[in-house]
C-alpha cells in the first residue's frame, strides 16, 4: 500500500506549474481513511443547501456560484471536490492479499477462523484513520480484523515449529477472548517504520517473527527499506548515468520515461564518489536552493537551505552519505487559503499544498511453488481494479494492481516540513477547474 506525494513546481512566475514528486512511501501511507471523511465534509459545506447558494462558502468563480459574468465564462468548476475513493483502495489492496493467502486459508491444522492484523504503535493517535479502513473492510470484504500493539506482538501472536506445521502460519489470540484463536492473512503495518521505534531487543524479535511467518507483509522489509530517500535518489539518476528506471520499466517507450523523470526533483547522493552533492550542499549560494533528507519516515527531519552546510559541518564526515540533497520545489507564490491548525488556530494567508496519490500492488515470486489469485473478487467493489496476472522476466508476478483515491495536506507556506501527525499541516480536498 503505497502513496507517491506531489507538489505543485514553478521555475518562475510566468511559467505554467508542474508537478514533482517530493517522495514515495512505502509503509504506514497514513490518512486515506481521513482523507475521504474530510472530502465529504468539504462537499456538504460547499454545497448546502444547494451548490449555487451554499451557506458556507462565499460566492467564488473556483466553487461555480459567481454571479460575476466575467469570472464565471473564464472558469468551469464542479464547485465541490471530486469523489475520493482511498477508502475503497485501500481496503480492495488489503482484501486481494487476504484472497491470495490461499484457496484453502487455513494453512493450520484443524483450520482456523482468518484474520487481517492492524499493526499499531502503543500509543496510537491516528486511530479513527484506521478504524475508517477496518471497518470497510468488514462491511464491504467480510474480513474481521484485529488491533496489535507493537509491545503485544510476541505474546499474542505465535509460530507453529517446523515440526508441527513447515507452513510457518501467524497465529494470533485476541485478549478479549483467550480461547479463541485466528490465523493472520495479513499484517498491515502501521508501525515499526522508525527507527526509534525499535528501542529494544524484543521489538527487532518482534519484527523478525512476523517476517519469517507466512502471512503477506504490507511491507516485507525489503519493501520496506525500498521506500528510503536513497533509492528514490538513486531511481531519479538518468543517462549517461546509470539508467535504473529503464532497467524496472523495459518496454517503456522512452517518451514515456521522460515523462515520468520530469517528475522527479534532482537530487544528489552525499558520497566522496559522487562529489556533485557535496559540492552542492557545502556552499551556502546553491545550499540556499535544497533541503537535506536523511532516512526517516514521517516530518520533522528535514534541514533546509543555509542550515545545511552548517549542520554537515557539526557531524563527522562518515555521516553524510546518510544524507540525500535535493533541490527545492517551489510551488506558486499566490495561494491564499485558512488552515485549522491541530492546536486549534486558523492561519489564514499564503498556503502550500502537497498531494499524495494512493495504490495498491500485490506480487509474488514465480520460484516458489505457491497458490495465488488476481483479486477480482475483491475488487468487485472497486473500478480501478488491477488486470490479471503479469509474468515478468524477474521471476515476479503481479497479482493486483491499482491506484485510487488522494490525500490533500495544506500548510501554512512559511513552514518547510509538512506531516500531518507532526503538526505542520492540515487535510484538505481539492477542487478542479478548468480556466478557459
Amino acid at each position: 500500500m503505497f502513496r507517491s506525494d506531489y507538489m505543485l513546481h514553478t521555475t518562475d512566475p510566468n511559467s505554467a506549474p508542474t508537478l514533482k514528486q517530493v517522495e514515495f512511501n512505502t509503509i504506514s501511507s497514513s490518512f486515506g481513511g481521513l482523507a475521504c471523511k474530510v472530502a465529504e465534509l468539504h462537499n456538504h459545506l460547499a454545497t448546502y443547501p444547494s451548490p449555487s447558494h451554499p451557506v458556507a462558502y462565499p460566492p467564488h468563480p473556483l466553487f461555480g456560484n459567481s454571479a460575476d459574468p466575467k469570472t464565471a465564462s473564464s472558469v468551469r468548476s464542479t464547485g465541490h471536490p471530486p469523489p475520493n475513493h482511498a477508502i475503497f483502495a485501500l481496503t480492495a489492496g488489503l482484501a486481494a492479499a487476504h484472497e491470495a493467502y490461499g484457496p484453502v486459508k487455513s494453512k493450520s491444522t484443524p483450520p482456523l477462523p482468518t484474520c487481517i492484523l492492524f499493526l499499531v504503535q502503543d500509543d496510537e493517535r491516528n486511530v479513527f484513520d484506521q478504524l475508517a479502513l477496518s471497518t470497510h473492510l468488514f462491511k464491504e470484504h467480510k474480513i474481521p480484523s484485529f488491533r496489535l500493539p507493537v509491545s503485544q506482538i510476541l505474546a499474542r501472536t505465535s509460530i507453529p515449529s517446523k515440526e508441527a506445521n513447515p507452513a510457518r502460519p501467524l497465529i494470533y489470540t485476541p485478549p478479549s477472548s483467550p480461547s479463541t484463536q485466528y490465523e493472520v492473512t495479513v499484517v498491515y503495518f502501521r508501525a515499526l517504520y522508525g527507527p526509534a521505534e525499535y528501542s529494544s531487543p524484543t521489538i527487532w524479535a518482534a519484527r523478525h517473527h512476523l517476517e519469517r511467518s507466512a502471512a503477506v507483509k504490507c511491507p516485507t522489509v525489503l519493501l520496506h527499506l525500498s521506500g528510503s530517500k536513497k533509492v528514490q535518489q538513486v531511481l531519479t539518476s538518468k543517462p549517461p548515468g546509470p539508467d535504473h528506471l529503464r532497467f524496472f520499466l523495459p518496454g517503456y517507450a522512452e517518451a514515456t520515461l521522460d515523462s515520468l523523470r520530469s517528475t522527479f526533483a534532482p537530487q544528489y547522493a552525499l558520497s566522496e564518489s559522487e562529489p556533485e552533492g557535496i559540492k552542492l550542499a557545502l556552499s551556502e549560494a546553491t545550499a540556499a536552493n535544497h533541503v537535506l533528507k536523511p532516512q526517516r519516515e514521517g516530518g520533522g527531519n528535514n534541514i533546509y537551505r543555509n542550515n545545511i552546510p552548517s549542520f554537515l559541518n557539526s557531524i563527522p564526515r562518515d555521516q553524510w552519505k546518510q544524507y540525500i540533497l535535493m533541490e527545492l520545489i517551489r510551488p506558486p507564490p499566490e495561494a491564499k487559503n485558512a488552515v485549522l491548525r491541530s492546536d486549534g488556530n486558523v492561519a489564514v494567508g499564503h498556503v502550500v499544498s502537497e498531494l499524495g496519490i494512493f495504490g495498491t500492488c500485490l506480487w509474488r515470486s514465480t520460484n516458489f511453488n505457491t497458490t495465488g489469485t488476481t483479486g477480482t473478487t475483491a475488487s468487485a467493489k472497486w473500478s480501478a481494479a488491477a488486470p490479471g496476472p503479469q509474468v515478468k522476466k524477474s521471476g515476479l508476478e503481479i497479482l493486483w494492481n491499482a491506484d485510487g483515491g488522494y490525500l490533500l495536506r495544506t500548510k501554512g507556506k512559511e513552514s518547510d516540513e509538512g506531516g500531518v501527525a507532526a503538526g505542520f499541516s492540515s487535510l484538505d480536498s481539492l477542487i478542479l477547474y478548468e480556466s478557459h
